[in-house]
C-alpha cells in the first residue's frame, strides 16, 4: 500500500517557462537511464526480494523515493511548458500550436499528445520500455546493475544541467545530482553488507564448482601488440580464490568450427546441398524431440552408470 503526499521531496520551480529545455529534460524522465527506469527497477527488485528485513526495506525505501523523483520532474516539466509555445515565428504559427512547437524547438508531442505536460518517453519520443529494468532476484547482480544505473542517470543529469541557465531548474537538478551520488554509494555499501553477511564473496559465481578452471583466471588478448597486459586485470592474483592471473594470446581452445546443419527445406534458406538434405521441422517433431530429451534425462538420473 502506498500513500501520496502533495508535498514534493524538493521544490521544482523554474524561473520561467522554457519549452525547448523541457524537450531535453524529457530524457531524465523516460529515457533508458531516466527516473522511471530506476523507480521501476528498484520497486520490482524490492517486491521480489525473498529476504524480509534490512535488504528488502533498503530497496523499497530507495524505490519509493524514486517515485517522488519522477513526480518532481513531471511537475517541473509542466511548469516549463506553461504557456508554450509563448512566441511565434509567423502568423501561421500563431494560429497553430503544433506548428509553433516545431518552430520553437519544443517536442511537438508535448503540445499534441499531453496538452503541455511530460510524457513517459525519452527525449526523442520513444516510449519507456519495461525491458530497461533488471530484477534478477540475485541481490549482488542487481546491486551492481543499480550502481551503473545511478552512474548513468547522474551523468545524463550533469549533461542536461549544462543546457539551462534557469536557477530554479538548476536548484532541483543539484538535488538530483546529490541523490544520485549517494544512491551509488548505497548500492556499493549494500554489496559490502552482502559480503559481510556471508551471502557472496563479491563475485557472482553460481555453480562455481562446475566452471572450467583455466578460463576463470585467464585474460585472452585478441589483437597484436596489445598493451592490456599492463593493467591490473591481467596480472597479479584474482579478486577471489587467490589464483594467479594468466595473460595469453587468444587462440582456439577446441577443434570446433562454425558449421551449421542443413536447413529445414520449408524455411527456404539459401543452401547448396553440400550437407545433404535438411530435416523438415513440424510441431509434432518438436514435441517428440522434447519428450525424447526429457526421457533421456530421467533415464540418466535413474541409471547414471549405464
Amino acid at each position: 500500500m502506498y500513500r501520496h503526499s502533495s508535498a514534493l521531496q524538493f521544490h521544482a520551480k523554474p524561473e520561467r517557462p522554457d519549452a525547448f529545455f523541457a524537450s531535453r529534460l524529457q530524457e531524465l524522465v523516460g529515457g533508458q537511464f531516466g527516473e522511471m527506469t530506476v523507480m521501476m527497477q528498484y520497486l520490482w527488485q524490492g517486491w521480489n526480494c525473498r529476504m524480509p528485513g534490512k535488504y528488502k526495506d533498503m530497496i523499497m525505501d530507495i524505490g519509493t523515493e524514486e517515485i517522488g523523483h519522477v513526480e518532481m520532474l513531471v511537475t517541473m516539466m509542466a511548469r516549463l511548458l506553461e504557456g508554450a509555445p509563448s512566441e511565434t515565428q509567423a502568423e501561421a504559427a500563431a494560429a497553430n500550436p503544433a506548428l509553433a512547437a516545431v518552430l520553437g524547438g519544443q517536442n511537438p508531442q508535448q503540445a499534441i499528445v499531453t496538452g503541455g505536460a511530460a510524457m513517459p518517453t525519452n527525449s526523442q519520443g520513444v516510449p519507456w520500455n519495461g525491458g530497461y529494468i533488471v530484477a534478477s532476484g540475485n541481490l549482488l547482480a542487481d546491486f551492481r546493475h543499480n550502481v551503473a544505473a545511478e552512474a548513468q542517470s547522474r551523468l545524463q543529469t550533469a549533461r542536461v544541467y549544462q543546457m539551462t541557465d534557469d536557477p530554479g531548474v538548476k536548484d532541483m537538478l543539484q538535488f538530483n545530482l546529490a541523490r544520485d551520488t549517494f544512491h551509488q554509494q548505497q548500492w556499493l555499501l549494500g554489496i559490502e553488507q552482502l559480503i559481510e553477511d556471508g551471502f557472496t564473496d563479491g563475485i557472482e559465481d553460481s555453480l562455481k564448482d562446475e566452471e572450467k578452471t583455466e578460463p576463470a583466471r585467464t585474460f585472452y588478448s585478441f589483437h597484436d601488440d596489445s598493451t592490456a597486459h599492463e593493467g591490473r586485470w591481467a596480472q597479479g592474483t584474482t579478486l577471489v580464490g587467490d589464483q594467479q592471473i594468466s595473460f595469453e594470446q587468444g587462440r582456439p581452445l577446441a577443434d570446433d568450427v562454425n558449421e551449421v546443419p542443413a536447413p529445414d527445406p520449408l524455411l527456404f534458406a539459401t543452401y547448396d546441398g553440400s550437407k545433404g538434405p535438411g530435416k523438415p521441422g513440424n510441431a509434432g517433431g518438436a514435441y517428440a524431440q522434447g519428450a525424447q530429451n526429457l526421457f533421456s534425462k530421467a533415464k540418466d538420473a535413474l541409471t547414471p552408470d549405464d
